[in-house]
């Protein structure tokens, strides 16, 4: 038995403190309650504080580690913004993007008279402009430093950050943190040790969608320490939701451009392939509409020309991979249409969100083909993890003696890139490795000879779990394309929100297909409930004969509810 204990599974549930829409007790603050309200009008302009924002607000006030899952649009930003100002100490605000950062930036210049001056640490910098930023930050001319988390990579930059004494460190979309979620970002995961090494200030991690495993993993991995969670809800009631299934791609690529071609603009087009996304542009383009193609195999400059045509509103319709998002606020987007099945809910959601940010109605709309789900699970379908790969990795590390870079270990294992980086996660899962400063890694001091072995079969096993657990998360996506129930339901059950349907906004509840949820129903969206086989859950659906439970070990698993109950398959879970 191997002698490595290991850790909770980012699936599993997490010792977290409860998950809140209501406000807070915490100590008495300068800015809490009417005064913090009062500064955020005087300074922001914000006649009111949205729902979630003063809760999120005091928690960080009150120095407890926060995370704010708060809707697109509902003023994130805000949070981090207020909060800064009331905490003595500068600011440090993770961001993933260079221009993302430098709209924040420009937003916060625009008050920097009240809320202190802000600059952003970032790889266009000359070494010049760099040294002087550095310097303001040092010596307190700056309150918020933007950079991205490849910076703190720079073991001379975190102590210079240190210096500074932070009172706060913000991630801004903190669903880059999880490899659950849609977006994960390597580099993130250094953050949880940059946190420690910059002297622990309170952390503030602030996303627009994630679901509860999510939700535990970005606590994990930043290392927050016994935090306060604040859902203020997923429901977007402006938007519109509709299906249509099709047999065949051609008939469904028609109705596609029939669709966007009559739709109310701007909109934006999703779709799974570079190709694809071009091939829609030219047809769209064909028909006399404004249209152009977006994806990560276009110069940087086309993509920014791009962008900026469409937030002017020179372009009617950006047809997009997953590559286009991120950052994009632009307000008056009417419709979004996916013309393949996404490959998660999470992403879909994320998706679909940059519709309607206006609060005026907007229409989403999936083309669905069941052809979808092989290329879904093609690029789902991750490179399975040997065992002795991994046992290489701890290997190389046991003869190093030391810390090293990943850099050098990477080179050295010959792995793919992202082989060698689910090596890394899966190996420190199991205790077997730790990040240190600077992006280096070291061998665990209580792992050696025999152990070695064990660690790397158990890192494996991790693996296995992840994959299967991706699987599940594709047939969720593909539950939501083909359910006759309320589409709203089904999307906010998935993020753990209850929802009695019908909505009256989708296509399936103005088809009368839908009535009034079951009040004697056996269970309960959000219960944790174990089954013999599966282990640990939470039940996320209740639909006509079945119920889905999001296993913390197996994912998302759809259960026949007749058979549930015939054999008391589910029952409550301790705790």
């Amino acid at each position: 038995m191997s002698p490595i204990t290991r850790p909770r599974h980012a699936g599993a549930s997490t010792t977290l403190a409860p998950e809140t829409t209501s406000p807070m007790t915490t100590q008495p603050i300068p800015t809490a309650g009417r005064q913090l309200r009062r500064l955020a009008r005087s300074v922001f302009g914000y006649k009111s504080l949205r729902e979630g924002q003063e809760e999120a607000i005091r928690s960080v006030l009150a120095r407890h580690d926060t995370l704010a899952v708060m809707p697109t649009g509902s003023g994130k930003s805000a949070v981090y913004q207020l909060a800064g100002m009331a905490l003595d100490g500068p600011t440090l605000v993770i961001s993933p993007l260079i221009a993302l950062q430098q709209d924040q930036v420009s937003a916060l210049d625009e008050h920097a008279e009240d809320t202190g001056r802000a600059a952003l640490l970032n790889s266009t910098l000359s070494a010049a402009a760099r040294e002087e930023t550095m310097r303001a930050f040092e010596t307190g001319e700056l309150e918020f430093l933007f950079l991205a988390p490849e910076q703190l990579a720079n073991e001379e930059t975190v102590a210079r950050l240190r210096a500074a004494k932070p009172s706060l460190f913000v991630v801004d979309e903190a669903h880059c943190v999880s490899e659950w979620g849609f977006d994960f970002r390597p580099e993130y995961l250094r953050l949880g040790s940059a946190v420690e090494a910059l002297g622990r200030p309170v952390v503030l991690a602030l996303t627009a969608t994630a679901a509860p495993p999510v939700r535990a993993e970005i606590v994990e991995r930043l290392g927050m320490r016994e935090p306060n969670v604040i859902v203020s809800g997923f429901d977007r009631p402006n938007l519109e939701l509709c299906v249509s299934s099709y047999e065949d791609d051609g008939t469904r690529r028609a109705d596609l451009l029939d669709y966007v071609a009559r739709s109310a603009k701007p909109g934006l087009v999703y779709a799974s392939t570079r190709r694809k996304s071009e091939e829609i542009a030219e047809a769209l383009c064909a028909r006399g509409l404004r249209a152009r193609a977006y994806h990560a195999g276009m110069k940087p400059q086309e993509r920014e020309e791009t962008q900026v045509a469409f937030m002017d509103d020179e372009l009617e319709v950006v047809v997009a991979t997953t590559a286009f998002g991120m950052g994009i606020d632009k307000p008056n987007v009417r419709f979004v249409a996916h013309a393949d099945l996404p490959g998660s809910v999470d992403a879909y959601y994320q998706e679909v969100g940059r519709a309607g940010r206006d609060g005026e109605d907007a229409e989403v709309h999936l083309f669905f083909c069941e052809r979808d789900l092989r290329l879904r699970r093609f690029f789902a379908q991750s490179t399975p993890m040997e065992a002795d790969d991994l046992e290489r990795v701890l290997r190389l590390l046991e003869i190093a003696g030391r810390a090293v870079t990943t850099k050098a270990l990477a080179q050295e294992t010959g792995l793919a890139q992202t082989k060698f980086l689910a090596a890394l996660s899966r190996l420190e899962e199991v205790g077997a490795i730790e990040m240190t400063r600077g992006g280096r890694v070291k061998l665990c001091r209580t792992v050696s000879g025999d152990a070695l072995t064990d660690a790397a079969s158990e890192a494996a096993s991790h693996q296995e779990h992840r994959r299967e657990y991706e699987r599940s998360r594709l047939e969720m996506m593909r539950g939501y394309a083909t359910t006759a129930g309320c589409r709203r339901e089904y999307l906010l059950s998935y993020f753990g929100e209850a929802f009695d349907p019908p909505c009256g906004r989708c296509d399936n509840c103005r088809a009368g297909r839908v009535s009034a949820r079951d009040e004697d129903a056996p269970f309960r969206v959000g219960e944790r409930v174990r089954h013999p086989g599966f282990g640990d859950g939470q039940v996320v659906r209740l639909e006509e004969g079945k119920v889905t439970v999001l296993f913390d070990e197996r994912g998302y698993q759809t259960l026949a509810l007749a058979v549930v109950l015939e054999n008391g398959l589910l029952e409550e879970a301790e705790g």
